[in-house]
C-alpha cells in the first residue's frame, strides 16, 4: 500500500455522536483468570488505579506523587509488552494505561509485580472517560496500538478514531506532543490519516513512505504486531504532532 493509498481510501465519515461518552464496544473478559491474576486483579490493581469520577489533579504527574517529569498513555495495551518496556526503557516519565480487557490487566500487573516497575498507573475501562477527565495539556504522547478495526460498515461507529475522540486526544496533549497509531488493516488505517487530515489540531509527520512503514524508533512490537508480520500484513506506523 503507497502514502498516495492511505489517503485515497477516505473511509465514511464517523457518524455524529457515534461514540458516546462513557460508551463502549467489546469484550471485557475472556477465559477464566488464574488464583494468582485474580489476586492481582483484587490487591495490586487498586493501589495503580485512580477514579476518574472525581476532579482531576491540575497535573497528572500528581498520579505518580510528582516523581515523573511527563506523563504518556497507551489505548488498549492487550498484553502490555510496547506499554511495559516503555517504562522500563524511560523511568523519568510516567505511563498511563488504559485497557477494558480484564485478562490483558491480569497480565500487565504481572509484568509490573515481576519486575518492579512504580510508573505505570492503569485504568480498567473506557479511554474516552479518562480524556474527557484528564485536564488540558497534561499528556505528552498517545499512543493507540493494533485497535480492534470493527471492518464490518455498521460497526464504523465503534472505531476508537472518531472526530470527537481526536478533538478530545487534542484537548489533552500539549502541543508539540504526539498521537501514534499502528495498525495493519489498511482501512483503518487510512480511515485514521482520514480523521486526522481534517483536524485542525494534528499534522502527520511523515516525509517519505518509510517514515510510515517502518516501526518508530525504539518501538516494541506486540505478540500481535509479530502474529501480523509472519501472516504477510504490513502495519502502518502514523505519527501525529500537535499543533
Amino acid at each position: 500500500m503507497s502514502s498516495d493509498d492511505l489517503v485515497d481510501q477516505t473511509a465514511a465519515p464517523a457518524e455524529p455522536g457515534a461514540r458516546r461518552h462513557g460508551a463502549f464496544f467489546g469484550r471485557r473478559k475472556g477465559h477464566k483468570l488464574r488464583a494468582h491474576q485474580a489476586d492481582l486483579i483484587a490487591q495490586l490493581l487498586p493501589t495503580l488505579s485512580f477514579d476518574l469520577t472525581g476532579p482531576a489533579p491540575a497535573s497528572l504527574s500528581a498520579l505518580f506523587g510528582g516523581s515523573v517529569s511527563g506523563v504518556k498513555l497507551e489505548i488498549g495495551f492487550g498484553g502490555g509488552e510496547h506499554l511495559i518496556a516503555e517504562a522500563e526503557a524511560d523511568p523519568a516519565t510516567g505511563f498511563i494505561g488504559c485497557e477494558p480487557y480484564v485478562n490483558g490487566m491480569a497480565k500487565i500487573l504481572a509484568q509490573i509485580e515481576a519486575r518492579g516497575l512504580r510508573n505505570i498507573r492503569l485504568v480498567a475501562g473506557d479511554a474516552a472517560e479518562l480524556l474527557a477527565w484528564a485536564p488540558p495539556a497534561s499528556l505528552q504522547r498517545i499512543d493507540l496500538i493494533h485497535p480492534d478495526p470493527w471492518p464490518k460498515r455498521r460497526h464504523w461507529k465503534r472505531r476508537f478514531v472518531q472526530d470527537a475522540t481526536v478533538a478530545a486526544m487534542a484537548r489533552v496533549l500539549m502541543p508539540g506532543g504526539a498521537f501514534r497509531f499502528v495498525c495493519d488493516i489498511d482501512d483503518y488505517s487510512a480511515w485514521t490519516l482520514a480523521h486526522l487530515l481534517r483536524s485542525d489540531d494534528f499534522v502527520w509527520t511523515a516525509e517519505r513512505c518509510s517514515d510510515w512503514m517502518q516501526p518508530f524508533p525504539g518501538y516494541t512490537m506486540t505478540r500481535y504486531g509479530r502474529k501480523a508480520q509472519r501472516e504477510g500484513r504490513q502495519a502502518a506506523y502514523l505519527h501525529f504532532r500537535r499543533v
